[in-house]
């Protein structure tokens, strides 16, 4: 009776006052004479709506349904996408054993334990009224991504050199997963001939044309908007047959010291490297030292050589090899003097010739005797029709020099050291006896045999006489 009387007022009211309602307050009228009447006879009702709710895959999720004046009808939950009564009232009828209800307080909560993916979907909660009412609401349930990695490349792919290769990576999850590409060194892809990229978006990365520069980690990562990403290093193995750079191929060094040779080599796979010094492999020693330092496909290798001989002077060989082929480097040792000093002349005074007030010949003088001397000396030699004509003025010369002065030679590499002479220089003089080093270009032929014919000569005046040659 309260029903039609409120319907009639509200006809009443749209009779007498037609131009004052639009629908929009028509259908507030209903609404508010529908909710005053189940107020009034205490029917249910639902005291908010069913909210939507996200939860990520193996976590719990609850679904709230509140309804007021319940009086003695009941509450049930369905699984509409499944087409699946949950419960009762208090009762499960789901054989799911992850599905439980609880009340309090109007509130009528559905538990779904460790949700799957299965459980997403429309939930409704339905009161059995007569009409039967209800409200719906939706459970999403996403799943962090996952890298597929039947469906994706190795952890480690290899492809030669100039060669093309695509690398695929396939990530699922819920909502699908977005795959990017980038390298674990932070270095640009090339993934096209002019195109340089920091991070490649898409399953698959081509590379075209590879070169030795591209070898390394690429990161495959998988992100869904859930936590956490996932990535998969794949490292890229570039093949090549070894190359060597030979930084110095003439090393000079004195007898006596130490010398370092070295080279740098790239290959892939990985290369043996060693020394080769006449055909005989260099081993570590107290005579040899051997470093390798291996950067990727980049090795650099020294070989330091202790104490220098006659014996070490030569070419020595850097050699690669790997399974796809073999290169050498050469690089030839040769002998330097040790840093000169500039010479000095003494000029000794015997006591007789302080007593006798003789002054001793000035450098000059013993410089100009001594070149008269040689003079005559290449002259008997080379011309011997002028031998008598030369052995006086050569005996008269020595005799007038009474200094002494040391004497250091050079000549290209090559020379021969020791206590034989194979060339005299243009420069500086020689200690008969001693030991002689080469560092400038030898004269040619005849100066070679002028230098033997001074030797010889000076040799004549005893071992206490020195040539000095300007």
């Amino acid at each position: 009776m309260f029903i039609l009387t409120v319907i009639k007022l509200l006809l009443i009211a749209l009779n007498i006052f037609p131009s004052r309602f639009t629908n929009r307050r028509i259908m507030f009228l209903i609404y508010m004479t529908n909710l005053v009447t189940h107020v009034m006879m205490d029917e249910p009702r639902f005291a908010q709506p069913i909210p939507n709710v996200t939860v990520a895959v193996g976590r719990d999720a609850n679904l709230p349904c509140v309804v007021e004046h319940l009086g003695g009808y009941k509450v049930a939950w369905i699984h509409i996408d499944r087409q699946m009564i949950l419960t009762i009232h208090r009762h499960v009828i789901s054989r799911i054993p992850r599905y439980s209800i609880t009340y309090t307080d109007n509130t009528w909560l559905l538990h779904v334990n460790q949700a799957h993916q299965d459980d997403r979907g429309y939930y409704m909660c339905q009161v059995n009224t007569n009409p039967m009412i209800s409200q719906v609401g939706y459970l999403q349930v996403v799943v962090p991504p996952n890298i597929l990695d039947i469906e994706s490349t190795p952890s480690s792919v290899a492809v030669r050199e100039n060669q093309n290769i695509n690398m695929t990576c396939r990530a699922d999850g819920f909502p699908a997963p977005k795959i990017i590409w980038r390298r674990e060194d932070g270095e640009e892809i090339a993934v096209e001939k002019k195109k340089k990229v920091l991070v490649y978006d898409g399953d698959v990365l081509p590379l075209s044309k590879v070169s030795r520069n591209e070898m390394g980690a690429y990161l495959c990562i998988a992100t869904n908007g859930v936590p956490p990403s996932v990535s998969k290093r794949i490292i890229l193995d570039v093949e090549f047959s070894p190359m060597i750079w030979v930084p110095n191929q003439l090393v000079g060094a004195p007898s006596g010291t130490d010398v370092t040779i070295d080279c740098h080599t790239e290959a892939h796979p990985k290369a043996i490297i060693y020394w080769v010094y006449n055909s005989v492999m260099v081993l570590p020693s107290k005579k040899y030292k051997t470093d390798y330092t291996e950067n990727s496909y980049r090795a650099h290798m020294k070989l330091t050589i202790r104490n220098l001989q006659y014996g070490d002077f030569g070419n020595y060989r850097c050699i690669s090899k790997n399974s796809l082929g073999e290169t050498e480097g050469s690089i030839r040792v040769y002998e330097i003097p040790l840093p000169s000093t500039p010479s000095k002349q003494v000029t000794h005074t015997t006591v007789e010739s302080r007593e006798n007030n003789i002054i001793p010949p000035s450098r000059n003088d013993t410089t100009k005797s001594l070149q008269t001397d040689v003079g005559y000396a290449m002259k008997n030699d080379l011309y011997p029709g002028s031998a008598s004509s030369s052995s006086s003025g050569g005996s008269s010369s020595a005799a007038s020099s009474s200094s002494s002065t040391s004497m250091q030679t050079s000549a290209l590499p090559g020379g021969v050291a020791g206590n034989s002479l194979s060339s005299v220089g243009s420069k500086g003089s020689l200690a008969i006896g001693k030991s002689t080093f080469y560092t400038e270009r030898p004269p040619n032929e005849y100066a070679s045999s002028v230098a033997g014919l001074l030797l010889h000569r000076a040799l004549l005046f005893g071992s206490g006489i020195y040539l000095t040659l300007l």
